[in-house]
């Protein structure tokens, strides 16, 4: 298939290129070479390729960041997915698009599933929610891929951080009230192309399977690493103050994706080695 990837050069977008772009045939388009928030920019861009399937990985992901940058955040996050869906609905181009687990407000107990009531309780959640919605208003085809704790071998991530903090430092301070599934872009590319093979549409939950918190995460980073010597405190959130408040609890659920699928993603103890191996060369 022609397939048209927005966001070729981010964290997740690199992963996609690689991975589908074995079985494919895959452009990418990057934000210094595309603006995704112009809707004429779009239309011309998607005319001129004529795809059989728009992928959109481009988004801000700054979460404290669109605290502050609020326009821009809803520019990219929303306004560009009405651009992208516009765009696709006169041809019914099949799209790909990316959300979060910040679309929940954390307070479940239990894993969310893809029909979940949403309530962000950051800018970033709430702006994603909207590109959720533009896209379910003016596309009937589409998939929607919900995942979260994103960690990749390009761009900034939390095990890269942790990593580098390491080398300078003997004590580091992780929140361990914030719960979670640490996902793997590699993992997510892969899951992606098995999807587009079974031609699903709709909203699908897509993470590595397992949860834990920062505070574990970051424990088995450094052993997975081989670090010693360096001793990690849990805190609570607010000790932070940081300008986004995040969900206490956003694991999703992967029920949806394995029944359509008949795959189980791997566990995310398994898919951290794999990243930190990768890494190495």
């Amino acid at each position: 298939m022609k397939i048209l990837l927005l966001g070729h050069k981010g964290m997740l977008g690199s992963s996609l290129l690689l991975s589908l772009s074995r079985a494919h045939k895959v452009t990418g388009f990057d934000k210094n070479e595309v603006d995704v928030t112009s809707s004429d920019a779009c239309r011309e861009l998607i005319n001129n390729n004529d795809p059989d399937i728009v992928v959109n990985a481009a988004a801000y992901t700054d979460v404290d960041g669109c605290e502050k940058e609020k326009d821009e955040c809803y520019a990219v996050n929303a306004g560009a997915v009405k651009n992208i869906a516009e765009s696709c609905r006169e041809k019914n181009i099949r799209i790909i698009h990316f959300s979060t687990d910040y679309v929940f407000d954390g307070k479940s107990c239990e894993p969310y599933h893809e029909d979940s009531s949403c309530n962000p309780i950051n800018v970033y959640g709430a702006s994603k929610l909207a590109g959720e919605r533009y896209l379910q208003q003016l596309s009937s085809n589409y998939l929607l891929i919900r995942t979260e704790w994103l960690y990749g071998k390009n761009g900034r991530n939390f095990v890269r951080t942790i990593l580098e903090k390491a080398e300078t430092m003997d004590r580091l301070e992780v929140v361990d009230d914030q719960i979670g599934s640490p996902t793997y872009a590699k993992d997510i590319a892969v899951a992606v192309g098995l999807m587009i093979d079974r031609n699903l549409t709709g909203i699908y939950h897509v993470t590595n399977r397992g949860s834990c918190s920062w505070f574990q995460f970051t424990e088995k980073i450094l052993q997975g690493a081989g670090i010693t010597g360096v001793k990690v405190l849990p805190i609570k959130s607010d000790k932070l103050n940081r300008p986004a408040r995040r969900p206490h609890y956003s694991v999703l659920s992967m029920k949806k994706f394995v029944r359509a699928t008949g795959k189980a993603m791997q566990p995310w103890q398994l898919a951290l080695q794999d990243y930190l191996h990768d890494m190495k060369y």
